[in-house]
């Protein structure tokens, strides 16, 4: 179901308990998001999810993802960011916003101890006008997550946050945050391609191996 074109289909999720997009319904039960696991119990079958990577090794990757997402943004000027993909009516700008912003709501929550879904719906403000504006605050992200990381002790890791689809341990929602960031990164590198002029650098492909990252980029 497209929920943009749908409004009912929504209504459907929200009244099944699903708070966001993407899902996948069977009958009367639902699955939220990327959750190779629970799609395994929601047919019935077998699954075993592969080792997660340690929290130090996920945090390096979710950096390097960042990084790798800063570089591709430089370039682009307002008009760029403007673009809106055929495939979701979402602007340029606010994915690459959304790429900083998840990562960020990471250390949020394990903050907090929650993760409400309001965070992940954020738009890119106003003054976030052009590429250089959003990897500049993409820098101060990846800074943030940076010092959060260097005070973290081992524990934290296995603290369980309240996220809106879900109790979470800290290891579990560091790897949902990395994976999640590679895949809108892939999706910019795409888009970004298509509006021509514009070199985009190679995928650190190697920081995504051993990410559960769906084969499909939408």
């Amino acid at each position: 179901m497209n929920v943009e074109d749908d409004p009912g289909a929504l209504a459907e999720l929200a009244r099944l308990g699903v708070p966001l997009v993407p899902a996948v319904l069977l009958g009367e039960r639902a699955v939220h998001g990327w959750n190779p696991a629970a799609y395994a119990e929601l047919l019935g079958v077998r699954y075993t999810a592969p080792p997660a990577l340690p929290p130090a090794e996920l945090g390096v990757r979710l950096d390097r993802i960042l990084e790798a997402t800063q570089r591709l943004l430089v370039p682009l000027d307002a008009r760029q960011l403007d673009y809106t993909p055929p495939e979701r009516a979402r602007p340029l700008r606010d994915l690459a916003y959304h790429v900083f912003r998840l990562a960020l709501a990471f250390v949020d929550g394990m903050d907090h101890g929650e993760l409400p879904e309001g965070w992940l719906q954020e738009r890119a403000p106003d003054d976030l006008r052009d590429g250089p504006a959003v990897a500049r605050y993409g820098a101060l992200v990846r800074g943030r997550i940076a010092g959060w990381f260097e005070g973290a002790a081992p524990g934290e890791f296995a603290r369980v946050i309240g996220v809106y689809y879900g109790p979470q341990s800290g290891h579990e929602l560091l790897e949902r945050t990395a994976w999640h960031a590679a895949q809108h990164l892939r999706q910019l590198h795409v888009l970004v391609g298509r509006l021509g002029g514009v070199p985009a650098a190679p995928l650190p492909a190697d920081a995504f191996a051993g990410l559960p990252l769906p084969d499909a980029l939408w």
